[in-house]
């Protein structure tokens, strides 16, 4: 009989090996005991509940158009990329996008990668080495977090949409290189960054601004072309924006966009770019579908974010916690994290599929559930979330942390 390795064999003179992932059992438990446990779920394939998880923000990513597209170019070009970009990975579609795509936005030059996440790490270390500065939002996504992680530059967490407290970050530094990098729209609660406070502050230490504007593309702007162009500062020698493509464009990927020398920079140095399997063909033509019909079809970005303040008002007139929605994003506080998946479970029960947001991906360790407006809800669709939400709320969950306060610099501290 075999004997088990990580059974004591008390017959033998020397102790057996200790098993190197017992330590996994021990963080099990205390998610468990935390309420934070997360598990896959996977969704139906035809009509399932009213979806305000998702962040299909235009409703296009069942659009005709937008998957024949996918179809097509799957049959034309093959199931994936077959390679890396700088290999076989890059097809006309790629560029046709890259040039659509910057041309809409505002910006010189565009480059396409495989998510959103790897967009920003690609943009974040390539534009961060040695002896640089980096800056960064208290509440920035992960991606963007990890990306400083990953920078050969050092890093400094400033709290959230604070012009203010950048200014001394970059006064402190001196005359040395210096990246700013925020989300224009943070993922938690829906707020926007104050951009043009932030780009002003840039050019007054020589800093460059980097914005991931995953959540303003197709939202924000003109007809929907992102923050940055709603705030002028598209197109700007300066300026740097991420983008992704499965958001309110309804496929999947992502794109850096800047400066041509930027982006030829990234082609050569971006290591999440140059070692990584292109974006398959269906993503990048479904892509470049969904752009066409938003260029096409202008109103779409504010009839989101009509939705989302009708969502907002709905959910505030009945006593809860939610911060007043700067695109498509809103949040409701719930009283714990227990309490929040409970809460969204309860909706599901209902026919409404909603966010649950619990730590660590709430900077201030707030639980939420998290609503995404759609340009394709009606008003009756509407009024039923709101229904929903208020019928299923658990104790305690009007006005709950209204005044929770600012997110601390400390709860995004980057290690070196």
């Amino acid at each position: 009989m075999t004997q088990d390795p990580f059974t004591r064999d008390p017959s033998a003179g020397e102790p057996s090996a200790r098993d190197p992932f017992d330590w996994i059992e021990h963080e099990a438990r205390r998610r468990r005991d935390a309420g934070l446990v997360r598990t896959l779920r996977p969704r139906t394939a035809g009509t399932g509940p009213l979806d305000l998880a998702g962040n299909d923000y235009l409703g296009l990513s069942r659009h005709p158009a937008v998957m024949e597209a996918a179809a097509g170019a799957a049959r034309r070009w093959g199931a994936g990329a077959t390679g890396s970009r700088l290999v076989t990975g890059s097809t006309a579609l790629h560029a046709e996008l890259e040039r659509e795509l910057a041309a809409f936005c505002g910006f010189e030059s565009a480059l396409v990668l495989s998510s959103g996440y790897a967009a920003n790490l690609a943009a974040v270390t390539a534009l961060a080495p040695r002896e640089t500065l980096l800056v960064s939002d208290a509440a920035n996504h992960a991606s963007i977090v990890d990306g400083c992680r990953l920078a050969r530059g050092r890093t400094e967490v400033v709290p959230h949409r604070d012009p203010g407290a950048v200014r001394a970050a970059l006064a402190g530094h001196g005359a040395g290189r210096a990246l700013v990098v925020s989300d224009a729209v943070f993922s938690v609660d829906g707020d926007a960054a104050p951009l043009s406070e932030l780009a002003g502050v840039c050019r007054a230490h020589g800093a460059a601004l980097l914005v991931d504007d995953a959540h303003g593309l197709g939202v924000l702007g003109a007809g929907g072309r992102g923050a940055l162009h709603a705030a002028g500062l598209a197109g700007a020698p300066d300026v740097v924006a991420t983008v992704t493509l499965s958001k309110a464009l309804g496929s999947q990927g992502g794109a850096v966009l800047g400066p041509a020398r930027v982006i030829d920079h990234l082609v050569n140095t971006a290591r999440s770019f140059v070692f990584d399997t292109g974006l398959a063909p269906a993503a990048t033509g479904a892509a470049l579908a969904a752009l066409r019909l938003l260029r096409e079809r202008p109103g779409l970005a504010e009839r989101v974010r009509t939705a989302a303040l009708a969502l907002y008002g709905g959910l505030t007139e009945r006593g809860y916690a939610a911060c007043r929605p700067d695109a498509a994003v809103v949040s409701v506080r719930a009283p714990s994290p227990t309490a929040a998946v409970e809460w969204a479970a309860r909706c599901r029960a209902e026919g409404l599929a909603v966010g649950c947001f619990r730590p660590p991906s709430v900077p201030d360790g707030v639980s939420r559930l998290r609503l995404t407006a759609r340009a394709d809800l009606t008003e009756r669709q509407i009024a039923r979330a709101v229904a929903t939400v208020d019928a299923t709320a658990p104790g305690g969950a009007r006005g709950t942390a209204a005044a929770a306060g600012a997110v601390s610099a400390r709860t995004a501290v980057v290690p070196g």
